[in-house]
């Protein structure tokens, strides 16, 4: 085992973890559609969330990898059967050449383990299947009937747990989308020919799910690679693949500073990493790269916590704070609010935890990174209410007042 102990030690773990989720280069994978192809490709998922004070995350984490990436570009890789929607550790866009692997847990759902619901209307199910094998797709809507009507299988809400159950245990697959208004259709009509079904060992799930892992985030822990999968054989898998590896020399693992060990490929501490750029992305708070807030702690010493679901009078830094990576660095975050309809991205606040930098240049990266950010949210102005330190706050704020800056 490598113990890592100097400063610059940490520092190259860091970049190595950056570079690996494609987040200190300007375009890894290329831009526009074919771009967002290669990322979720790359990095696995993207998580879906309904929250939408700002562009939405499954949106967002491509935003923040690939140039051009509009919001609709997701629909269109779902339409073209690139992507599909499962469960992953949260609800999920993932590539469509990994689907094989969502199939251990649409077994064991079918084969009774409780994911939403502990009872199952067996019969329900069973009408829905008919009923889209006869008349076609069905949205989630079409079941929605005036409460008072409650009739049979077509009251809505035991009709939404049924459809969502046959979802999950695999025999329904989302075919469409309008917002979150979901379409379903059997699995066999929507799952291209050419796709690998077949169910994988649990030795060939460790493989996979560990080189992904690896190769999204250049280091993985043991507790990261199957983060919050509740699959038990499948953990032993992992830390067999991981003794074999280690046996063989082609993996190798570190120590940091505060006791986490994480493995990565053999010599990877060696490869030339890409350089630093003035640069500073906003990120969703369920990027995969902060996702694993313990991976956080360890590797940048960054403590986040999202705050929605924290109480108002609870919150620090406030109801969606985003956090803010500058250069190599998770340096603070922005809790912001995109005004649509009135055109203006309000920054309500925004918390450095890290200013040693130089001031000229970090309010540069910034001023560039909100243009982006705001384009992206659809608007044309930005207004901040407050920011943390105060000379940080007068230095953002004359220049986001400068008539010459533009959105």
């Amino acid at each position: 085992m490598i113990v890592l102990e100097r400063p610059q030690d940490l520092t190259r773990l860091r970049r190595l973890a950056l570079s690996a989720q494609g987040l200190l280069q300007t375009q890894p994978f290329g831009r526009g559609l074919a771009g967002a192809r290669r990322a979720i490709s790359h990095i696995g998922y993207v998580q879906i969330d309904t929250i939408s004070v700002v562009e939405r995350a499954h949106h967002h984490v491509l935003h923040s990898r690939v140039p051009d990436f509009e919001p609709s570009m997701t629909h269109q890789m779902l339409l073209d059967r690139d992507i599909f929607e499962y469960w992953a550790h949260a609800a999920a866009f993932l590539p469509m050449a990994d689907f094989r692997f969502s199939l251990p847990y649409k077994h064991a759902i079918k084969s009774g383990q409780t994911h939403w619901f502990k009872t199952r209307d067996v019969k329900l199910m069973n009408e829905l299947l008919a009923r889209i094998r006869i008349d076609g797709p069905l949205r989630s809507r079409d079941l929605e009937t005036d409460a008072s009507s409650r009739a049979g299988w077509w009251d809505w809400k035991p009709a939404k747990k049924a459809l969502e159950q046959l979802y999950m245990q695999g025999d329904l697959m989302v075919s469409n989308r309008e917002g979150f208004q979901k379409t379903y259709d059997l699995t066999e009509r929507v799952l291209p020919p050419y796709v690998d079904s077949s169910m994988p060992s649990d030795d060939e799930f460790a493989t996979h799910i560990f080189d992904q892992q690896l190769r999204c985030h250049g280091l993985i822990s043991l507790k990261g690679v199957t983060y919050l999968r509740r699959n038990t054989s499948l953990r032993k898998a992992v830390k067999r693949l991981v003794a074999e590896r280690l046996a063989q020399r082609s993996l190798e693992q570190v120590q940091v500073s505060g006791g986490e060990i994480f493995f990565m490929e053999a010599g990877a501490l060696e490869r030339r990493l890409p350089r630093l750029k003035d640069r500073i992305v906003i990120l969703s708070p369920f990027d995969n790269s902060v996702i694993q807030r313990e991976r956080l702690r360890a590797l940048f010493q960054y403590d986040y916590q999202i705050e929605c679901y924290v109480p108002a009078d609870k919150r620090r830094h406030g109801y969606f704070s985003l956090p803010l990576l500058y250069r190599d660095e998770f340096v603070g975050r922005m809790d912001c609010k995109a005004h649509r309809k009135s055109g203006y991205l309000e920054i309500k606040s925004l918390y450095l935890d890290r200013h040693d930098f130089d001031l000229v240049r970090f309010v540069a990266a910034f001023l560039d990174s909100i243009a982006r950010f705001c384009r992206f949210q659809g608007c044309e102005a930005v207004s901040l209410n407050r920011a943390e330190p105060d000379y940080v706050e007068a230095a953002i704020r004359s220049a986001l007042e400068n008539p010459d800056h533009k959105y």
